[in-house]
């Protein structure tokens, strides 16, 4: 089967759809780094469109109806969207689910030292990375710091064109014989991810009977980064226990390459299939089926915790809406979860010519030609895969074909050469049908990964779709 290249098959409306979608995609990138970001930047955008939080409606007693738009957000981390159809939640949703978190390297709790006269924040890495992408390179800081009283003080500096940013030095190639022998793995040890903050000596000044003096004292560069914090922030050492501060790549995403075809970004994985999954909610009008969106965290890391996949946020969530919607029983909440259709929104591998040998060609995602689908995922023998079934795939080729929609089908990379999962697994657990999809991104998992206007742009459209028109 040949895939078509989707730049080839928009008209001129679209084209320009293409860009004005690029450009609010970039936004939203650059304002959502983190988890708590990314909430907070959905939120903002679904209250405009007459979404109403959940909690709120339960307090007041509210009854949904058809076309009630309602939200839940659970840690500040993990948010669910809701669009209430006309047939009853025991007849199934249509659902997406996507991840908001990343990898990245989180501050550990007890991280400020002082070694060489520099001052540093101790780190540890979060989801699957090359460790050796991410020294020398501008680092930024997000988060929160939550102080003994409950002020929650935000954290973000190294955004703005007058911050300072951060880094993780390497050594230089001069002295970096035994270095280069080692093995990729091993370059950068995790230990070694040490953040550098600062270099300058806090300088105290002290007077005595003959002259001023100027004495800095032990670790003064670590005391002079506290005084910093305590007069930027009003923080003190301690605060760094009650914290969740992320170390991310600085810098705004950006259009790549000369005919401004692609995305660079950090955080597109996945983030990506997470705004296009959100704006087909916030485009789609009413529905048969309820149409639902489910964005969590620490999917990078097992889908585990209280706002990960695995928690029972989206089961509870559900049932507060149906209970709202004069539908609650445990019964309807379990035929509502068994009769829905899912899109596990999330990316795939693209092709990278570069490393050919990793990828089996015929069934590989290529940035431009479309959204795409992994009816498996897993490793090897599709181990921890969800594998949706043939009568499924079927049921959505013909919603897309029939809507126009461009996509292609992939595997992630060659049988042995490695694997990935998704979300998919979890939700197939209540029997439902789920399926992967989503866009291709290349350089994935990097501090800077890139993806096609054009796969944005039709990766939304296919959603939309779905939300219409799925009901197997």
């Amino acid at each position: 089967m040949e895939n078509k290249n989707t730049w080839e098959l928009l008209d001129e409306k679209q084209l320009k759809e293409v860009e004005v979608l690029s450009k609010e995609y970039m936004n939203f990138l650059d304002n959502g780094k983190t988890e708590r970001e990314c909430v907070d930047t959905i939120v903002n955008m679904i209250e405009e469109e007459g979404y109403r939080e959940l909690e709120a409606l339960v307090k007041e007693g509210t009854k949904l109806k058809q076309g009630d738009k309602v939200y839940a957000v659970w840690m500040n981390k993990a948010v669910a969207m809701f669009q209430i159809g006309s047939k009853s939640f025991a007849e199934g949703m249509n659902i997406l689910g996507a991840h908001i978190d990343s990898p990245r390297l989180d501050v550990k709790q007890n991280p400020l030292f002082e070694e060489g006269g520099f001052a540093y924040l101790d780190t540890h890495y979060y989801g699957g990375v090359k460790k050796y992408q991410w020294v020398t390179i501008p680092l930024a800081l997000h988060g929160v710091m939550i102080k003994k009283d409950g002020t929650c003080v935000e954290i973000n500096i190294g955004e703005e064109e007058d911050d300072p940013v951060f880094f993780i030095s390497d050594l230089l190639i001069h002295l970096a014989g035994e270095q280069l022998d080692k093995k990729a793995a091993k370059v950068i040890e995790g230990e070694a991810l040490d953040l550098i903050v600062g270099n300058k000596p806090l300088v105290i000044k002290k007077d005595d009977d003959k002259k001023k003096k100027k004495e800095s004292g032990k670790e003064a560069v670590k005391k002079g980064i506290l005084a910093i914090l305590k007069e930027m922030y009003d923080v003190e050492e301690e605060d760094f226990i009650s914290a969740e501060l992320e170390v991310v790549p600085a810098g705004k995403a950006r259009e790549a390459g000369l005919d401004r075809s692609m995305i660079l970004a950090y955080g597109q994985d996945d983030r990506v299939c997470a705004f296009t999954s959100v704006k087909a909610m916030l485009e789609t009008k009413k529905t048969d089926r309820t149409a639902c969106c489910i964005l969590v965290d620490k999917e990078e890391i097992g889908s585990v915790g209280a706002t990960g996949m695995q928690s029972r946020f989206f089961e509870n969530t559900l049932a507060e809406v149906m209970n709202l919607a004069g539908e609650y029983s445990e019964l309807n909440v379990r035929r509502c979860l068994a009769a829905s259709c899912m899109l596990s929104s999330d990316v795939s591998a693209g092709f990278d010519p570069s490393y050919a040998a990793s990828f089996e060609k015929k069934n590989a995602a290529f940035l431009g030609n479309g959204m795409v689908f992994n009816k498996f995922t897993g490793a090897r023998g599709k181990s921890g895969s969800n594998d949706a079934n043939a009568e499924y795939m079927a049921h959505i080729r013909a919603i897309f074909e029939e809507d126009n929609i461009n996509f292609q089908t992939a595997e992630l990379g060659k049988v042995d050469v490695g694997g990935g999962g998704t979300i998919a697994y979890i939700l197939a657990l209540y029997g439902m049908n789920v399926i992967d999809s989503g866009v291709a991104v290349l350089n994935m998992h990097a501090p800077w990964e890139a993806t096609s206007k054009a796969d944005v742009y039709e990766t939304k459209r296919g959603y939309k779709a779905f939300l219409k028109k799925a009901s197997l």
